[in-house]
């Protein structure tokens, strides 16, 4: 499978522009193939890649951090200690905003009990 830009962007949810971005930043596994024309071709490593960038910058992985695990993988055999550190580092990362999230989440609920409390009882009263 081969993808113009467009399509890839399509297929991603991102834009053109933050593909060249990727691109240019050092975030991608490798140089983008290119047609005889000079316009990037995207293959199905591409698109997985690219998804694990999406999932990473997602979850709150600063672009410096995805830049460095991209070069991680691109040395190969060698650096899967520093990889598994990064990722490790970046779970704990995303496990505390989650506990953070849950507690927002739990006073939100909290206020909306309240309110639907209020709610009933008014509802009853009249």
């Amino acid at each position: 499978m081969s993808l113009t830009i467009a399509e890839a962007a399509e297929q991603t949810g991102l834009t053109t522009h933050t593909l060249r971005y990727y691109e240019r930043d050092g975030l991608m596994l490798r140089e983008i193939d290119r047609s005889a024309t000079g316009h990037r071709r995207y293959n199905d490593r591409d698109l997985d890649w690219i998804g694990l960038i999406t999932c990473l910058r997602g979850t709150g992985m600063p672009v410096s951090d995805v830049r460095r695990y991209a070069a991680l993988v691109r040395e190969g055999d060698g650096s899967e200690l520093a990889r598994l550190e990064l990722l490790r580092d970046h779970r704990l990362h995303v496990l505390a905003q989650l506990a953070e999230v849950q507690n927002h989440l739990g006073a939100i609920d909290r206020k909306i009990g309240i309110y639907t409390d209020l709610l009933e009882n008014a509802q009853q009263a009249s």
